[in-house]
């Protein structure tokens, strides 16, 4: 099994695009992440909704569980509001790590050995530098767990 047997159409968005719409694509159509991309439509990196998340908490609620107990429960339903005008760009970590990115021939194992290596919920897939769409940990774990 290849790639090109497992890619779904998948929404991109870009540096720029608000964090707040992040959360909206993710929200509402019930995704582990996006993938993020450069002007020219190609592959920049993979936002998985954890990140988005971290941006919208408080870092001092993330470090020590003990204070994010603290928060009132009507503060606690309005926290991504923190995500105010900030945008994709801040959400991705400062340094750049692995891409996860794949041509539509790689097998299903390397695929699983990318997300695992690169702790990606989903792998872009690439045919001819343009972006086909992706690979789920969902999707590829359907077809690979026996039944």
């Amino acid at each position: 099994m290849r790639a090109s047997d497992l890619v779904v159409p998948w929404p991109t968005l870009t540096l720029a695009t608000p964090a707040i719409e992040a959360a909206r694509i993710l929200a509402d159509a019930d995704l582990p992440g996006l993938i993020v991309v450069d002007d020219n439509g190609a592959p920049f990196a993979v936002l998985p909704g954890t990140q988005v998340l971290r941006l919208a908490v408080p870092s001092y609620c993330q470090d020590d569980p003990t204070l994010a107990q603290l928060v009132d429960e009507a503060a606690a339903d309005v926290f991504m509001r923190e995500l105010g005008g900030r945008t994709v760009r801040e959400c991705l970590p400062p340094r750049p790590h692995e891409l996860p990115v794949v041509s539509s021939q790689v097998t299903v194992f390397e695929i699983a050995a990318l997300m695992a290596r690169t702790r990606s919920p989903l792998v872009a897939v690439v045919d001819g530098g343009v972006l086909q769409g992706a690979v789920t940990l969902h999707g590829l774990l359907d077809r690979v767990v026996p039944q």
